[in-house]
């Protein structure tokens, strides 16, 4: 049985900014910590929670097992960095303690599946939970996770800026009018607002449902300092550590 450790009372979400400025998250508390008592989840303004796996690492090696279920356990197992593991352990540990406490029942015991995908009817589009009344989306790169919680569909991204080749070698796939404002950046900027414009896109896409099986290229997100969003949707940037983008959409 795990003794929860009483750390000093967690921070809760923020207050939303003012519409268009990007939107600061909470960070989860350890998994030996005590969540805050969930809130009420206001029309497009999700919960957004930053995992820091350096900060969860520990706990979830030693608990892990009692919070995430037998499929997460052997896909954690299939990644071959260590680093890569421990970020996809600490990001389903903490998206499951959010869920269970949503719900009212323990992390173990959230099912989760998959709605059918917008594209072709299969059953791999966004991850959903039974009833419908509780939206989430969960992201991750190396080190770092980002959850979001909603009332409606929600979609969240996460990305490492990469290095200024990469960047350009992805630069097709955006929206014309989105590389053309790309393109008159000084190229110092450029790797920092194309990671900025990728996550509000993927974020869209994942909201929606289709991913990246829909043409991103069709969409117009912005690269700019404020995101465009498309009609029906909500779009803002999140506040994540420096050499990161992250942003979140949620449907209206």
């Amino acid at each position: 049985m795990i003794r929860p450790v009483l750390p000093s009372p967690p921070a809760l979400p923020p207050p939303a900014p003012p519409p268009g400025g990007p939107l600061a998250p909470a960070a989860l508390p350890p998994l030996t910590g005590v969540l805050p008592e969930p809130s009420a989840l206001r029309p497009a303004r999700p919960e957004l929670w930053l995992v820091a796996t350096e900060v969860h690492q520990e706990a979830v090696g030693r608990y892990g097992s009692l919070v995430l279920d037998g499929t997460e356990l052997a896909r954690a197992e299939e990644f071959r960095r260590p680093a890569d593991r421990a970020t996809y352990l600490c990001a389903h540990a903490g998206l499951r303690r959010l869920l269970g406490a949503r719900l009212g029942i323990a992390p173990r015991a959230v099912s989760v599946a998959r709605a059918p995908c917008p594209c072709c009817g299969e059953p791999h589009g966004r991850p959903v939970l039974p009833g419908g009344r509780l939206h989430f989306s969960l992201s991750h790169c190396e080190g770092l996770s980002l959850i979001a919680l909603a009332s409606t569909p929600v979609g969240v991204d996460i990305e490492r800026v990469p290095p200024p080749h990469t960047a350009e070698e992805a630069e097709e796939v955006l929206h014309p009018a989105e590389s053309a404002e790309l393109a008159v950046l000084a190229p110092a900027r450029r790797p920092g607002a194309f990671t900025r414009v990728w996550t509000r896109k993927e974020a869209y896409l994942k909201g929606l449902g289709t991913g990246l099986g829909a043409d991103p290229s069709a969409d117009y997100v912005g690269a700019g300092p404020v995101p465009a969003a498309p009609a029906g949707w909500f779009l803002a940037d999140v506040l994540v550590p420096d050499g990161h983008r992250a942003a979140v959409a949620v449907r209206l």
